[in-house]
């Protein structure tokens, strides 16, 4: 029902390799160890890995207890925000609002003695793991991993107890829930005019679909996931992302100004995706699609830069009615 987290930096490599930090939970009522890995330090990604393993292996935990770290609850000095004024009420940190996506209660401790269970595992650790990381030479953080892991499940046969309520009070994940989509950084971002966003100083070109051309001035959000990768929803979807172009240009749809079958072309400054038949089939830049464009010139074409403006022909309707009131008049 309870997982007790917390990192311990200590130097577990005995001076053969760099300070690591431990991050690991302790399941409170069998005191065995679900997960544990070593990190360069205590963040917030080294507890998503943590809780992410721990669902793989065992499930969604009802409660976890940690200290008050600001990776748990932010500071009471910290300011509040416009935003968080008007809602009357702070937001949670990131990994606190994974917490509370997956349902999980969090619980604070108000002192060291409070969460001595795990306290005192990082004092078993500290003795008996760095032992076993000195036998095996370990000097890497990689190395000290695959020592971790072969360690533990020794190490639970040996301590762990039984429970005082039989059965598990883990939760299976339900159908359509993917962990990797919670236990993940997620940000706010509204799109530019150019049709872009930026993140971590680059600039990422949204997409657009057969539905939607531009999400120009939309709220969007990003999800960093645990690998790195990029992720962009709108309205809960995904949007197709590529890197934007040094000078991406403002782009409009205007009534009749492109084509729904030819939605890409023109999009990334003049950059047209690669397709196969989209170029060299017939020698030209922009293959058998270029030419169907082109021929179509007149009727229908593909997205315009804003600067351009659009003046009616001399024969236009709307001049001859002009010219007739006038002479009328």
């Amino acid at each position: 029902m309870l997982l007790q987290i917390d990192g311990s930096r200590h130097d577990w490599l005995e001076g053969r390799g760099p300070y690591l930090t431990l991050v690991g939970a302790i399941d409170d009522a069998t005191g065995t160890v679900p997960y544990a890995l070593f990190r360069d330090q205590e963040d917030a990604q080294g507890y998503f890995i943590l809780l992410l393993e721990v669902i793989r292996s065992k499930g969604i935990p009802l409660a976890v207890y940690s200290d008050r770290h600001g990776i748990f609850q932010r500071s009471r000095k910290e300011g509040e925000s416009l935003a968080e004024q008007l809602e009357g009420e702070r937001q949670p940190t990131q990994f606190g609002r994974a917490l509370k996506e997956l349902d999980i209660q969090p619980i604070f401790a108000l002192s060291p003695q409070a969460k001595g269970r795990i306290e005192r595992l990082w004092g078993t650790f500290q003795d008996r793991l760095v032992s076993e990381l000195r036998l095996a030479d370990a000097s890497t953080i990689e190395e000290a991993n695959r020592v971790l892991w072969d360690f533990l499940p020794g190490f639970n046969a040996q301590f762990g107890v039984t429970a005082f309520q039989p059965g598990s009070a883990y939760r299976l994940p339900s159908v359509g829930l993917c962990p990797e989509m919670i236990l993940c950084f997620k940000y706010q971002r509204t799109v530019a005019s150019e049709n872009t966003i930026r993140f971590n100083g680059q600039s990422l070109q949204l997409v657009p679909g057969w539905d939607r051309l531009s999400y120009a001035h939309a709220r969007v959000e990003l999800q960093e996931r645990l690998d790195g990768s990029l992720v962009v929803f709108y309205q809960d979807q995904i949007i197709s992302t590529t890197p934007a172009p040094p000078h991406p240009v403002t782009l409009r749809a205007g009534k009749g100004r492109y084509n729904l079958s030819h939605p890409f072309p023109g999009l990334m400054g003049g950059v047209r995706p690669h397709s196969p038949g989209s170029q060299g089939r017939n020698g030209g830049e922009g293959g058998p699609a270029h030419e169907e464009a082109t021929s179509h010139r007149g009727q229908s074409k593909a997205l315009e830069p804003v600067s351009s403006t659009h003046k009616p022909a001399p024969n236009h309707p709307w001049r001859k009615m002009a010219l007739t009131k006038s002479l009328n008049s």
